[in-house]
């Protein structure tokens, strides 16, 4: 089993790499021009490094925590070199990452502590990979033995019913749906009952895309939380906020106004194999202070990883 343990870590590690290599490839390239000719860490490297990192999408306020956390460090050690101030940011990196890793995780759930179904609301606009997102996370749960229930509460979209249904099917779980047009409301209370009589573990609702009018959004999703309640008094015990990482600073941008209309609990961040705007991960934890759950680093349906930290800095800027 150890051995079973080691092999499926490497081979995560090895996807989390090349998912990431277009951002790693960009960040070390970046840093290496930095220092460069230089002996020591001194006022321009900080200042070139400062650029690297918001040229990175890791976002202004992100970047100059970032960098009065090294500049603290270099008063009190020495520099050796490129390899040590790449040590230095995926310390610090690490515990900014951490700062924000609050409320349990979906990737540890079981059946709440009332013995009821772990519901998740998930929520994000049209085309961040949201539907999918839910497919490859019911995936996961199923594979880990949780029983799962998906309910299709994106009325607004028929493409959007459709799609859960066709991930439902392929993985073997039950989808609870009605018609195009219908009350999401409903929907999410006939899941959470049909969850419920059925004994399932976890629940996950997908909901509308739409981002337009973010009272219209904070009033239904308002409306969804309420009825559940009915059901299960807990619910939501999540509420994941996917991203597309590919659009960098867009995603910051739309994750504001998300955490200004609901209670964002988790992030999940899509599409970070196909760019080199990976640093976004880092932002907007660190700015909204909401804890990534979960990122997509492959097309494939294990590709979805739980979100770890040390895993995730080093392989930005640690060199094999």
């Amino acid at each position: 089993m150890a051995l079973f343990d080691f092999l499926k870590n490497k081979e995560k590690k090895e996807v989390l790499d090349k998912g990431l290599e277009k951002t790693k490839s960009n960040l070390l390239d970046k840093i290496a021009r930095v220092v460069v000719g230089k002996s020591a860490v001194d006022e321009d490297v900080l200042d070139d490094l400062e650029d690297v990192l918001i040229t990175s999408d890791v976002g202004v306020d992100t970047t100059i925590e970032i960098i009065r956390r090294i500049e603290e460090r270099v008063r009190r050690e020495k520099y050796l070199g490129t390899a040590e101030l790449n040590r230095m940011l995926c310390e610090e990196i690490e515990a900014l990452l951490a700062e924000n890793d609050h409320s349990l995780a979906t990737g540890d759930v079981g059946r709440s502590e009332a013995g009821e179904p772990y519901v998740v609301l998930v929520v994000g606009v049209n085309g961040v990979g949201k539907t999918t997102t839910i497919g490859k996370l019911a995936q996961k749960l199923k594979n880990e033995g949780h029983s799962v229930v998906l309910g299709a509460a994106d009325t607004f979209r028929a493409a959007a019913i459709e799609q859960l249904s066709v991930w439902a099917e392929r993985i073997g779980v039950p989808l609870v749906k009605q018609q195009m047009g219908s009350d999401p409301a409903s929907v999410a209370y006939d899941t959470l009952s049909s969850a419920k009589a059925s004994g399932a573990d976890v629940v996950l609702i997908d909901t509308a895309g739409r981002l337009h009018n973010k009272v219209g959004l904070m009033n239904e999703l308002t409306k969804i939380k309420n009825v559940m309640k009915k059901i299960v008094p807990s619910a939501p015990h999540e509420i994941l906020l996917v991203l597309d990482g590919s659009t960098g600073q867009n995603a910051f941008e739309q994750a504001k106004q998300f955490v200004k209309a609901t209670n964002i609990t988790g992030l999940v961040i899509t599409k970070l194999d196909g760019t080199a705007k990976g640093g976004v991960v880092i932002g907007i934890s660190h700015q909204l202070n909401v804890p990534v759950r979960y990122i997509g680093v492959g097309e494939g349906i294990d590709d979805l990883q739980a979100f770890d930290k040390k895993s995730f800095v080093e392989s930005l800027f640690i060199s094999k």
